[in-house]
């Protein structure tokens, strides 16, 4: 009697552990669509008889059924680790890429309105005004040119201070995004532990807790470690960001102008202590743009400013003008300033007789109109070491450096398209994997049912038919 009633024991747990791994079946497939949700397996244990003998009785050896009371969340720790720094990475080259980018375009090479087509019309100017030294019109149009290109080359710095202005902006922004995610990353740690804690399910908190960790690695690098009762610290170049169930706050910090980054970087610190962070991801390279990127692009310029203003200058102050006067500089900072730059160069003259293209100086009649300083201007745009060649020079470097940084996130996105892949393939719902397991529960759920039913055909054979009962 008692080995017949503990097989019938035995079927029943079969029945339940059978019907809960139904269940955690179909909530693999009604969530193969939800972001972040890791797929989830009921661990079917055989529960073995028990070793202490009853009084009247003993157990058969055989065991006493199955359970299926553990449910697992399947994630693999180290390719989640790996995930976190690869999206890291791909998101510091997107931002560094769309820098370079926004650069190229800012400086709008080739073509007829960059700064290379707007000096080389200046230095044709020149030349006209070598074949035709007593036109006003032709040094007028040396003006006209001189302005458009001084007008292009503020356009340029304009760009990429408003560039800069918009990262800075955007860097605030990401801030404040990051320490609302990390608040709520610290509420799901209490939630996980109590949940642990009172052998409650916890696999849809820890999956919202986790698609905030990938978020904050992309933003700023964020790693993890594993912490008591299933929570995590969230860590960020070495500083904590999650303890427990302690959040900490980021800030910027730095300078708001983009030509005092190198004495007053813009840089990420802790609300609480102001200790300074070293972030990856969009931070990172929000932070590259900010102090490297687009600062030394805006100082290359100010140098192309500053060295056409030095040789145009210099040689137009060996000239005469119209009037027999000796020539003075054509170029100049704007007031209050002191020293040239892409921002503030300007044309200090619009009266065409003040150009200085004579080579000679009053003669006995009046001036000389020989043309020759003209033609000495216009050869400038021959020499290695001026502006023309120093223009030519960045517009290579920054090419060559949007080529490379356009090649590397390429690289970056494939691999962390292939770690994303490994990832998914460990955590993802797989829907004919849970169709094969819903076949195989299912049947051995009628399995466990017609064990029943064969029980109780005994049970009715030994018990109505043979009359043990009344013995």
């Amino acid at each position: 009697m008692t080995g017949t009633f503990g097989s019938l024991n035995a079927a029943t747990t079969a029945l339940l552990a059978q019907r809960r791994a139904l269940d955690v079946t179909g909530q693999n497939i009604a969530n193969v669509n939800t972001e972040g949700y890791s797929r989830q397996r009921a661990d079917l244990k055989a529960l073995g008889g028990s070793p202490v003998p009853a009084f009247y009785s003993k157990s058969p050896g055989i065991g006493s059924g199955v359970s299926a009371d553990s449910v697992t969340r399947i994630r693999d720790a180290f390719l989640e680790g790996r995930g976190h720094t690869e999206h890291a990475n791909s998101a510091r080259l997107a931002v560094e890429n769309d820098a370079y980018s926004q650069i190229e375009t800012a400086f709008r090479e080739p073509g007829d309105t960059g700064v290379q087509s707007l000096m080389a019309d200046m230095w044709a100017a020149w030349g006209d005004v070598d074949n035709g030294p007593k036109e006003l019109s032709t040094r007028g149009q040396v003006l006209e040119t001189l302005n458009t290109l001084v007008g292009g080359l503020h356009f340029s710095q304009a760009s990429m201070g408003a560039q800069w202005n918009q990262t800075r902006e955007n860097l605030e922004v990401m801030v404040k995004d990051v320490n609302s995610a990390v608040s709520t990353v610290a509420k799901l740690n209490g939630a996980i532990q109590r949940a642990n804690q009172a052998g409650l399910p916890a696999s849809e908190l820890t999956d919202q807790r986790d698609v905030l960790v990938m978020k904050l690695a992309e933003q700023v690098g964020a790693t993890v470690r594993p912490a008591d009762d299933g929570m995590l610290d969230v860590v960020v170049g070495g500083m904590s960001l999650v303890s427990g169930k302690t959040p900490s706050e980021l800030a910027v910090d730095g300078t708001l102008d983009p030509d005092t980054t190198s004495s007053l970087p813009v840089r990420l610190i802790t609300k609480s202590g102001q200790f300074p962070v070293n972030p990856g991801g969009t931070a990172q390279g929000q932070l590259n743009v900010l102090n490297t990127i687009i600062p030394d692009h805006r100082a290359d310029l100010n140098k192309v400013a500053q060295n056409l203003a030095a040789a145009l200058n210099t040689q137009h102050r060996d000239g005469w003008d119209l009037d027999g006067v000796k020539g003075t500089d054509l170029l100049g900072p704007t007031p209050p300033a002191t020293t040239i730059t892409a921002d503030n160069i300007r044309v200090l003259t619009d009266d065409p007789r003040k150009v200085a293209a004579s080579g000679s100086g009053p003669g006995a009649t009046g001036p000389v109109l020989d043309s020759s300083n003209a033609d000495k201007i216009s050869q400038l745009r021959l020499l290695p070491t001026g502006a023309d060649a120093q223009y030519r020079a960045m517009i290579v470097g920054l090419g060559v450096q949007a080529a490379v940084s356009e090649r590397n996130l390429g690289i970056q996105q494939v691999i962390s398209t292939q770690v994303d892949a490994a990832r998914e393939s460990v955590s993802g719902v797989n829907i004919d994997e849970e169709m094969t397991n819903m076949l195989s529960f299912q049947h051995a759920y009628s399995a466990a049912g017609r064990m029943i039913t064969a029980i109780d055909e005994t049970l009715d054979v030994l018990i109505n038919r043979t009359g043990l009962v009344g013995r």
